[in-house]
């Protein structure tokens, strides 16, 4: 089941919503801080964890799938926001350097279309962090949440996912161990319950953070495929008492030249 952007919009603006972006940032804090003039995108419902990049005098963009919708950022400022397939991103190859994605993998609809994307857009060694619901934990089954809809991940299935669409990981980070519930006590105590949660089950924190690297695979040069000329073998001249040949005393013994793979034209 997807969820869309005024959804995503009121949740945030919720008490539960605020302590659970603060964690969220908290865990990105820890991921690799990209250089000052680093290029960077949001993907998904990315625009709240975006604000410490403008911050630091860039223009990040955010781009939103379009079964979810839109919505203007940020506010009183001109739109770094856009409505985009998730699968064919309005950008050049390799133009961006940092891509975070959160409310993002879980949603998608072509999943394989979208990190295809991210790989593309992605500079050399350009870094990709996505934030997902961990399948063991318990904000993958609130249903009030965000995080309660889509495919939530364990943490051997995202490897095997980034791995595959070419981004390497390098760091996974657990993250949001308060209970689900929009309550004072829970929320009050979210920074409590973080400490106790990194120090005890990390596996059932309820989102994973993944830090990824684009891979470039190396390139191999290919064996020389040209036609073999010392392969041409001359035919021996026919007894007198036998049928001749035909006219030409040289057969190609390459299969490529051949109709049926045994050297005959």
């Amino acid at each position: 089941m997807s969820i869309d952007v005024l959804q995503l919009q009121r949740f945030y603006a919720t008490s539960l919503g605020g302590a659970t972006r603060h964690l969220i940032a908290r865990a990105l804090r820890q991921c690799t801080r990209p250089p000052a003039d680093a290029r960077v995108l949001g993907l998904g419902y990315a625009a709240p964890w975006l604000e410490r990049y403008r911050r630091d005098g860039r223009a990040p963009l955010a781009f939103m799938p379009a079964r979810q919708g839109v919505v203007h950022w940020p506010k009183g400022e001109a739109s770094l926001t856009a409505l985009v397939d998730e699968a064919a991103l309005p950008l050049p190859d390799a133009s961006i350097d940092l891509v975070l994605t959160v409310h993002g993998l879980e949603l998608a609809e072509n999943l394989s279309g979208l990190l295809a994307e991210i790989w593309r857009v992605l500079a050399p060694q350009g870094h990709a962090v996505f934030v997902v619901p961990n399948r063991r934990g318990l904000w993958a089954r609130a249903e009030k949440t965000p995080f309660g809809h889509g495919r939530p991940f364990s943490r051997g299935q995202l490897e095997s996912l980034l791995t595959n669409a070419g981004l390497q990981p390098v760091r996974f980070l657990p993250a949001l161990f308060m209970p689900p519930v929009d309550r004072p006590v829970f929320v009050r105590s979210a920074p409590a319950w973080e400490r106790i949660g990194l120090s005890l089950w990390q596996g059932f924190s309820g989102l994973l953070v993944a830090e990824t690297i684009k891979r470039v695979p190396a390139l191999r040069k290919e064996k020389d495929s040209a036609f073999a000329w010392s392969r041409l073998d001359p035919v021996a001249q026919p007894a007198l008492n036998r049928r001749p040949h035909p006219p030409s005393v040289f057969r190609a013994t390459n299969p490529l030249n051949s109709k049926d793979g045994r050297g005959m034209p």
